[in-house]
């Protein structure tokens, strides 16, 4: 039986007191997840997200990383993630190879280490509320309750197309390190404990960040090694 209720935060707008809930999601918050990614990526390409497949994969593959967020009731945002095992490691991949066109099939692997945060998003409406990091924590919760050693992902450099013309991606990604450039992406995970490993290129077609991501990482404080 899934857990229904993961977190909950309540909130004041507006002289009402409002309740944010995370919970996981399940095949009736399809139809509302896939209209938040749509208008929360418009430049992401069609096909790569947002689509109802590729949430009926995950929630029938592993349910447990599937997360919604309500406000009042309303789905507001969500986060779907899946077990992997990279070799090595820091493996240089791609969205696609690792969950596009129903790759998740392949790819989800139920004895592996590293939960994969595939995407996340919150309605533009229902923006710096929290819900992003309360989104973040539950795939840490996860982590560290599934024993996983950590949390990692593709950080689009959503910035990146802003200063092409004169640094590298490389460079760029080194400066949010530094705080020297604001990133709404790569400078958000940061501040939620991720590190910067390295640049991912060509891993999504995105207009905004010219197809680069931050291969960032999250690592369980309370991983114990399994014995084999």
């Amino acid at each position: 039986m899934m857990t229904l209720l993961l977190l909950l935060l309540s909130l004041s707008m507006s002289n009402n007191t409002n309740k944010i809930v995370i919970r996981n999601a399940c095949r009736k918050d399809i139809s509302e997840i896939v209209a938040i990614e749509r208008k929360s990526f418009p430049e992401v390409a069609t096909g790569m997200i947002s689509e109802p497949s590729f949430f009926e994969d995950h929630i029938k593959l592993f349910q447990q990383g599937q997360f919604c967020a309500e406000l009042n009731g309303r789905i507001v945002g969500s986060a779907s993630s899946l077990i992997v095992s990279l070799i090595p490691e820091y493996l240089d991949h791609t969205w696609y190879e690792i969950v596009g066109n129903r790759n998740i099939i392949a790819s989800h692997d139920p004895k592996g280490d590293s939960l994969y945060g595939d995407d996340i998003c919150v309605h533009p409406d229902f923006r710096r509320l929290g819900i992003a990091t309360m989104l973040f924590n539950a795939r840490k919760e996860l982590a560290i309750r599934l024993n996983l050693k950590r949390v990692i992902a593709g950080a689009r450099l959503y910035n990146y197309c802003e200063y092409a013309d004169k640094i590298s991606p490389h460079e760029y990604a080194d400066k949010v390190v530094k705080c020297e450039i604001q990133d709404p992406v790569l400078s958000f995970d940061l501040k939620n404990g991720f590190k910067y490993i390295k640049i991912i290129t060509d891993y999504i077609c995105d207009s905004r960040s010219l197809n680069y991501a931050a291969f960032i990482e999250w690592l369980n404080p309370n991983y114990h090694p399994k014995r084999i």
